[in-house]
């Protein structure tokens, strides 16, 4: 991948009460450079079930290159491409979600668990042109 086409990332994770803090953490650090900063904020459920919301916003090219080069190894990555239409929005963003369990052991694929949301660079700020960007950077890998 040789450009960066957003700028930045978001990567989040909701930690359930039946859930182990240090694991969803894990998850989450399997998408950031090592001994990247999370943010930890504490919520309640609507049963006021505890939550921890677990993220992280990536902004530094070669940060986002680590996130995008993990993001590369997706098992499907050509049908996300050609899903760009859905998840690219109009506000030029990229929305994927990820599967918790596979990260936790260092694997990365679609599911759910954890978001990653970026913004992508477009200029003009249009989704076909966000979609063109995103098809370019990953057709590269």
């Amino acid at each position: 991948m040789s450009g960066v086409p957003l700028h930045y990332v978001d990567v989040q994770a909701f930690c359930y009460a039946t859930e182990d803090e240090v694991r969803v953490e894990r998850a989450l650090r399997t998408f950031l450079p090592e001994e990247y900063p999370i943010e930890r904020a504490e919520n309640v459920g609507f049963h006021g079930d505890p939550i921890v919301v677990l993220s992280a916003r990536v902004e530094n090219a070669d940060d986002v290159r680590h996130v995008l080069t993990r993001l590369e190894e997706l098992p499907d990555l050509d049908g996300v491409l050609d899903e760009l239409d859905t998840r690219v929005t109009e506000d030029c963003e990229l929305y994927l979600y990820l599967d918790k369990q596979a990260a936790l052991s260092g694997g990365v694929d679609l599911g759910a668990g954890l978001s990653v949301r970026g913004k992508v660079e477009a200029y003009p700020a249009k989704k076909e042109a966000a979609i063109e960007n995103v098809r370019a950077a990953f057709e590269d890998h």
